[in-house]
């Protein structure tokens, strides 16, 4: 009798844990076994996983994934964030444009087939795209300076043109404005009801993408604006050194640069190892290949779901592309360390940063012209203003990257004004050269904008090593 009534309850118990275990699985709780070789038992065009907390190792994937910055969920940021007797001076916008078809072309191989016309139901989707469409067919009488006027101002191709914004690239910066216009006008009233063409300023260089991304950003930022307001200025270099972009020292800086680049190349086997196999694939010489940069056209592939190329002769992978990719994130490392590109990031972000802080500094004093500035530029733009301002933990620019500066008054101290700088929605003061220290001895919540302009006017010569204090003798000093 006492034996069956132990058997009976270990063949409860048993079914009980069975029970457990199927509903587990049913609610996803457990993992259930994989096909043969990881597949899934259906097959899936994806090439990428979903991101969703950051792996505790370098993953080239998710590197690649962070880059793509697909729309998704609505952004949580730090923008706009201060102690309540801060009052919101200016703002000034840094965006690299938004996701584009490739530069350049795999050779032998077909492009891949991405539309680059503005669909409202099409992924991904926005709710101001449609308007945004039927807004910019309205802007053909705008001001724009030349050659910008003769831009087309949003992509409307079946097949993407080399380099061409894609609707990836516009919902990203629709995005953008309208994060943006929540904080800097619904919340901080940084523009009066009635703003002028006095209050903005806009500069874009003169490609259509980042004239496009401009305007997308522009349009969730003041949706339905008045054209007749809008004023785009064209900056010809794409560091924006306007009339100072002259300066041997940077481009000395920039050939011992790329020589780093050459050399870390030269010792990475696996590198030239998948540079030959993929060669192999296309039929081409090795160093054709590596010529036509397939890391930017893969990159389109990756971000837009497509699956590589293949010939008769196999296919570019997943694997060709980590080993690339992983190269990447490598020489992006030696290069904060080597600090030869820290030297031409100074030179290079100077101009940029020196007429930033001549607008915020007019701010400052009251005045109210150009209180919102916006340059729509690209990742060879940001990357070294980041590294001139030592964010040296800041990833390369993604598709659609902000960098932003905000001015605040004291409003107990009407004379005191103090800085913020946020990247991609978060808050990096305290991470710049020239505030390190003042928040390791100070309890304010900001930085003194003092610290930003004697960095800019004095400090950033100092780190170059030389005995320059402005930027003409830093770019022509001898013997360098």
């Amino acid at each position: 009798m006492l034996f069956r009534n132990r058997f009976l309850l270990l063949l409860a118990l048993a079914a009980l844990l069975a029970f457990v275990s199927l509903s587990l699985q049913f609610f996803h709780l457990i993992p259930v076994s994989a096909a043969k070789n990881g597949a899934s038992s259906k097959s899936r065009k994806r090439i990428m996983p979903d991101p969703v907390t950051e792996p505790p190792v370098m993953d080239p994937v998710y590197e690649a994934l962070l880059y793509c910055n697909i729309p998704s969920v609505a952004e949580r940021s730090m923008e706009g964030h201060a102690p309540h007797h801060f009052k919101l001076v200016s703002v000034h916008v840094f965006i690299r444009h938004g996701d584009r078809y490739p530069l350049y072309a795999i050779p032998k191989t077909k492009r891949p087939e991405i539309d680059c016309t503005l669909v409202a139901n099409r992924k991904p989707y926005h709710p101001n795209l449609e308007a945004f469409v039927s807004h910019m067919s309205k802007g053909s009488g705008a001001s724009f300076e030349s050659p910008l006027n003769s831009l087309p101002l949003y992509p409307n191709h079946p097949l993407c043109e080399m380099g061409e914004l894609t609707q990836t690239g516009v919902v990203q910066h629709l995005q953008n404005g309208q994060l943006l216009r929540d904080i800097y006008l619904k919340k901080h009233k940084l523009l009066p009801n009635d703003w002028s063409t006095d209050h903005l300023y806009l500069e874009s260089t003169g490609k259509s993408r980042t004239l496009q991304s401009g305007l997308a950003l522009l349009y969730g930022f003041l949706s339905d604006f008045d054209w007749k307001k809008i004023y785009f200025r064209h900056q010809p270099s794409a560091l924006f050194c306007s009339g100072n972009c002259f300066c041997p020292v940077r481009n000395q800086y920039l050939e011992k640069e790329q020589r780093r680049q050459y050399l870390l190349r030269l010792k990475n086997s696996q590198l030239e190892r998948t540079y030959g196999e993929m060669a192999k694939v296309v039929d081409v010489p090795t160093k054709q290949l590596r010529a036509a940069n397939p890391i930017d056209s893969m990159l389109c592939y990756f971000c837009h779901n497509v699956s590589f190329p293949c010939t008769r002769n196999g296919c570019i992978d997943m694997e060709h592309f980590k080993v690339i990719k992983t190269h990447q994130i490598e020489d992006e490392r030696e290069r904060r360390e080597k600090k030869l590109y820290l030297g031409y990031a100074l030179l290079g972000a100077h101009p940029i940063l020196n007429e930033t802080i001549g607008r915020m500094q007019r701010a400052a004093e009251g005045r109210k012209e150009e209180i919102f500035a916006l340059y729509s530029a690209h990742d060879v733009t940001l990357s070294p203003v980041l590294s001139a301002l030592g964010l040296t933990e800041a990833r390369f620019p993604r598709f659609a990257a902000r960098l932003i500066f905000e001015l605040w008054q004291d409003r107990e101290k009407p004379s005191e004004h103090s800085v913020r700088i946020l990247y991609n929605g978060v808050d990096v003061t305290f991470h710049t050269s020239f505030c390190q220290e003042h928040h390791k001895h100070s309890h304010k919540p900001m930085c003194p904008f003092e610290n930003l302009v004697r960095f800019v006017r004095r400090d950033m010569f100092t780190v170059l090593g030389s005995s320059s204090t402005n930027y003409y003798d830093a770019c022509h000093r001898e013997g360098f």
